[in-house]
């Protein structure tokens, strides 16, 4: 028979443990914090520069400087094809550290002007091309027209905004239902 002094691991009383559903507003659940809460940014979203690789370059490159030093000091043949990697890592950041020269609103006034209709809803996505991971804006867009009658593709540089493809067709999907 188990008595109420009785303790068994984990039935511990804590202090103000009968406080705590009034405190949360009477659920128990996790809060996201603040600064994580989607709902309450208000603004447009702006997408980082790519150009941001050429940090990481840079800090290979003075790593690799300091492995070569090592390697000098030591008469390690390791280390110095280690520096050697670290270099070749270094170079290929700041070869493919691209500038984003255009941004999503840009991309997304080039796509409206090429797909040739109004557009209602729009889609922006990063993408990367190429060994040198150049960098392309993939923007699908529908009609502004309910539903919408016509979607398109349209794939543009986002060094120099030139349009490398576009794709327009009627839309293949049924929105009856949403009506």
């Amino acid at each position: 028979m188990v008595t109420r002094d009785d303790q068994f691991p984990g039935d511990e009383e804590f202090p103000g443990d009968d406080d705590f559903d009034d405190r949360n507003g009477g659920s128990a659940g996790d809060e996201l914090p603040e600064d994580l809460d989607v709902t309450a940014y208000v603004g447009p979203y702006v997408f980082p520069d790519i150009k941001r690789r050429r940090i990481a370059g840079t800090i290979y490159l003075v790593l690799g400087a300091f492995v070569v030093w090592a390697a000098l000091a030591t008469d390690n043949h390791g280390l110095l094809f280690g520096a050697i990697l670290l270099a070749a890592i270094a170079a290929y950041h700041f070869i493919a550290g691209w500038s984003l020269n255009i941004d999503q609103t840009e991309a997304l006034a080039v796509a409206s002007r090429t797909v040739g209709f109004p557009v209602g809803h729009a889609s922006a996505q990063l993408a990367w091309r190429g060994l040198r991971s150049r960098p392309a804006w993939r923007i699908l867009v529908y009609s502004a027209d309910e539903p919408p009658s016509v979607r398109g593709l349209v794939e543009l540089d986002a060094v120099d905004g030139t349009v490398l493809g576009e794709y327009t067709e009627s839309n293949p999907e049924d929105w009856g239902q949403y009506k």
